[in-house]
């Protein structure tokens, strides 16, 4: 078992973007996302989570202790049903808690242990929030910033086309479809972030180790 860290760590995250498009902006027709007032690229903190994410279920998939609780088609409220279920507890909350004082503790340290960005980044449980206890948030210890490259960007729109048609009747008029996507011929992003141990104990889930970050390659 480790020791939780007991400083403050600030680190660096650097990435480059070779014709890509790192982080899209859905209010400006997926363009990448880029500072109006200086022309530099921006990549937000939520996108540099949801990327780690994807690459700890993908090296990790079959290890239950580092399942992502945040997903795509996935419902909070199912991993929170899975946890209650796991440890025998019945689904009334506050009934439950009147006859077991520590299932604030089980639950937490539960989710900790098993959901990785949960003890990473933190998360709002809202179902055992609404079941009034109070292992509902975790204050995750990394943190991070957006990312912004390091000269001012021009992104390009590219025109493309498909053969898939949509419909019959469109097919009975063209064999292709036009399209467009943006890109970022190339860019250098620099994002901060940070581990706290102040919020470490708060997430290690009783001994469980915290699941820090490591060298990750952001695709």
């Amino acid at each position: 078992m480790s020791e939780p860290i007991k400083n403050r760590y600030d680190f660096v995250i650097l990435f480059d973007v070779e014709n890509g498009n790192p982080n899209g902006d859905p209010d400006a027709g997926n363009m990448p996302r880029i500072d109006p007032e200086t022309g530099y690229g921006l990549v937000t903190d939520v996108c540099l989570k949801r990327k780690i994410r994807n690459y700890v279920e993908t090296v990790k998939e079959n290890d239950e202790n580092y399942r992502i609780y945040i997903k795509d088609t996935v419902p909070l409220n199912r991993s929170d049903a899975d946890a209650i279920k796991a440890l025998g507890i019945s689904e009334d909350l506050k009934a439950s808690k009147k006859s077991d004082p520590d299932i604030d503790r089980r639950l937490r340290n539960y989710m900790c242990e098993h959901y990785y960005d949960i003890r990473t980044f933190g998360a709002v449980m809202t179902t055992f929030v609404k079941g009034a206890l109070n292992c509902g948030q975790v204050r995750g210890p990394v943190q991070l910033s957006f990312a912004r490259s390091v000269d001012t960007i021009i992104p390009q729109e590219v025109t493309i086309t498909r053969v898939a048609i949509t419909t019959e009747a469109d097919a009975e008029k063209k064999g292709t479809e036009m399209g467009r996507k943006y890109i970022v011929p190339y860019a250098l992003y620099r994002a901060e972030g940070y581990v706290c141990s102040a919020t470490v104990e708060m997430a290690r889930a009783e001994g469980i180790k915290v699941g820090l970050l490591r060298p990750i390659t952001l695709y």
